[in-house]
């Protein structure tokens, strides 16, 4: 099998699907891999890296298309900022972060053509996928990010201070969600000398934050079925999220700098921060919302760009892993190995539908369109599924 890398066509995006000592494990492997020229230079891996590792270096981006059994894509189909589907080949196979919460009538033009779609989204939440995660390595990367950022936008210095000029208190920060976004901010703000508190709907991630260092906040409300059987917070109603905005108002109103995480996926992000909570917010705060993409859980971000309002700066990043992108390529790459190294059986050419992996993350093969949007399975009379009385959603980083 011949795996093709092409660059990525969004400006912003700086990272690259397979990186030099990976393709050298898929070549060991008995893969063939191609990549366009200059695919890897905004993460600092070169063609001549490629080329040491055992790659084919094309000049012409149609070439990889042309010439690719596999394609390894960062962002692809309903995640790309420019759509190139039409250089998908009939019967190829795609693999990457393929936004399939945003695909629609593509999906059923994709499957004519016999396109063969894996979207790296839908990884099941089971032990044997965690080395394929790519949610989860760059929800990692952004928490850890998140955290930078607001060190450096903040005035004020984030570790307790002790010097002959006066005592310099530790800054308060406060993560909303404790998935894997939000246990990384937690302990990079930890790590740089925080005080750090973080909230989240599942009680059960309590020790994960006090093991951390930081303090769990605990609201008096109902939680009951907030988490599922995987260990997402589940949507709730829009009176539970009243309550909670409420009891959340004065922590958010006592900190220097907030870090929102909270989303569902294939639906808008839950509002958890409020105008008014942020009049709260001294001069000189910081949120930074890690949920901008979906509409963000602050009612005043605007994503990709940053607001000032009434002192307090709001970030709306919607993809905080491009700003460190050697290291975070390095990580989706490995995730992309590792789904290759399981999707295909022992004879490295024939795919395991069986497996349930594969199974998850499969969008469409075989002339025939395999998954189906959440809010659309078991519609009645095209209803929609919230509309229908299930409206539960599992809670993305």
């Amino acid at each position: 099998m011949k795996v093709g890398v092409p660059a990525e066509t969004d400006p912003e995006e700086t990272r690259v699907g397979v990186v030099p000592p990976v393709a050298a494990d898929l070549v060991d492997e008995g893969f063939e891999v191609c990549i366009e020229s200059g695919a890897g230079e905004r993460s600092d891996w070169r063609d001549t890296a490629y080329r040491d590792a055992g790659c084919e270096i094309l000049e012409d981006r149609n070439a990889v298309f042309e010439e690719s059994d596999v394609i390894a894509r960062v962002n692809g189909l309903g995640a790309a900022e420019d759509d190139d589907s039409h250089l998908y080949r009939d019967g190829q196979i795609v693999v990457g972060l393929l936004g399939p919460y945003d695909l629609e009538g593509e999906l059923e033009a994709l499957a004519e053509r016999g396109l063969t779609a894996f979207a790296l989204e839908l990884m099941p939440r089971i032990s044997r996928a965690q080395s394929m995660d790519a949610l989860s390595s760059m929800s990692s990367i952004g928490g850890y990010k998140a955290a930078i950022v607001a060190a450096e936008r903040l005035p004020k210095m984030f570790p307790l201070q002790m010097t002959a000029a006066g005592t310099v208190q530790p800054a308060d920060v406060f993560v909303i969600g404790a998935g894997v976004a939000g246990l990384q901010a937690i302990a990079t703000a930890e790590r740089l000398g925080a005080s750090v508190r973080a909230y989240d709907i599942r009680l059960e991630v309590r020790e994960e934050v006090q093991s951390l260092g930081a303090d769990f906040v605990e609201l008096d409300l109902e939680t009951e079925g907030s988490g599922d059987e995987e260990g997402y917070a589940r949507e709730m109603d829009e009176e539970f999220y009243r309550q909670q905005r409420k009891a959340l108002t004065r922590v958010v109103g006592e900190s220097d700098v907030v870090i929102t995480t909270a989303a569902i996926p294939g639906k808008p992000a839950p509002e958890l921060v409020t105008e008014e909570m942020v009049d709260g917010m001294d001069r000189g705060s910081v949120i930074v919302d890690l949920s901008a993409a979906t509409g963000g859980n602050c009612e005043l971000t605007v994503p990709d760009e940053t607001i000032h309002h009434g002192g307090v700066e709001i970030f709306g990043p919607t993809n905080l892993p491009a700003s460190v992108p050697h290291h975070a390529s390095q990580l989706y790459a490995n995730n992309i190995r590792n789904f290759l190294q399981n999707a295909f059986e022992g004879d490295g050419q024939t795919l395991d539908f069986d497996d349930e992996i594969v199974d998850s993350t499969l969008l469409t093969h075989d002339g025939t369109v395999r998954w189906t949007h959440p809010a659309r399975e078991g519609e009645p009379d095209g209803e929609t599924a919230e509309e229908a009385g299930d409206g539960e959603a599992d809670a993305d980083d």
